[in-house]
């Protein structure tokens, strides 16, 4: 497949399950405006690939103009991994920046706590810092429908709490910069549908850290998750979007405490006034 041919596909076979929920969710939750400069984050991943390509296609056909920039960041690869990255970028055409870190030995030396969780916050701080030197003012990550659900239901189950992933959030830490996930509502299986169908094969995990007790922990508890939800859609078609589309639609008179901004609430504070 040539880089136009998986272009149309994303456009033409899967624009039902792929084009039309990306597009719906830059519109729905704002995720774009006129002059924003994007950078879209690339882990090597089909996911953030796809991210790529879909941002590539709104950038050239939509209805305003915004700016593109796609980083990967190498946190310590092995070569056939990194020549894997540069190998899909080439053939999807997509003209990455590609800036070193040093995330992978320096999670190495840290022997508690979630390596999954370390690496994840630090690739994030390092990604805002690049995005903002090549004048970008967001960053795009390739987080998709089933990360949302999966995110919701392991806050109720291991967390006690009911949260969920944001398409779109503030940097706390990097002012002026802003995070959003424009593949929010893109269902996982049609993505390896569209990997399958352009016979790409991207990476999966490329982390040193799997063999790790708490990273293999954390991926077992999402595996979890996913198989909990293919259970229920076993049942229920519907299911794991009854879970998306409740994240939309929390009635605040049956809700018995919340907290937000540090402060917390609850549904006496305001029974029988």
């Amino acid at each position: 497949m040539t880089a136009a041919e998986i272009e149309r596909s994303i456009i033409k076979k899967f624009r039902k399950e792929i084009w039309c929920p990306f597009v719906k969710s830059v519109k729905q939750y704002e995720l774009l405006s006129e002059g924003d400069r994007v950078a879209v984050c690339i882990s090597g991943g089909k996911d953030s690939f796809l991210l790529a390509k879909c941002m590539q296609e709104l950038c050239r056909h939509g209805k305003f103009s915004f700016g593109l920039e796609f980083l990967v960041m190498d946190p310590g690869y092995a070569p056939k991994n990194r020549e894997r990255i540069e190998e899909n970028a080439a053939k999807l055409e997509i003209p990455v920046h590609i800036f070193p870190s040093d995330i992978f030995a320096v999670v190495d030396s840290v022997q508690t706590g979630s390596a999954c969780y370390l690496c994840a916050r630090m690739r994030r701080g390092y990604l805002y810092e690049f995005a903002k030197k090549l004048g970008c003012n967001k960053i795009a990550l390739g987080h998709h429908f089933d990360d949302v659900v999966s995110t919701t239901l392991l806050s109720m189950f291991y967390g006690a709490e009911i949260k969920t992933m944001m398409p779109k959030l503030r940097s706390t830490s990097h002012p002026g910069m802003e995070l959003i996930r424009p593949l929010y509502a893109v269902r996982e299986r049609d993505i390896v549908a569209w990997a399958k169908y352009n016979e790409l094969s991207f990476l999966g995990c490329a982390c040193r850290f799997t063999e790790r007790v708490a990273g293999k922990e954390e991926e077992s508890k999402r595996k979890e998750m996913k198989e909990l939800l293919a259970h229920l859609e076993e049942h229920n078609p519907e299911a794991a979007y009854n879970v998306f589309r409740s994240l939309h639609n929390v009635a605040l008179d049956c809700i018995v405490g919340w907290r937000k901004g540090g402060r917390r609430g609850c549904f006496l504070d305001e029974y029988g006034k």
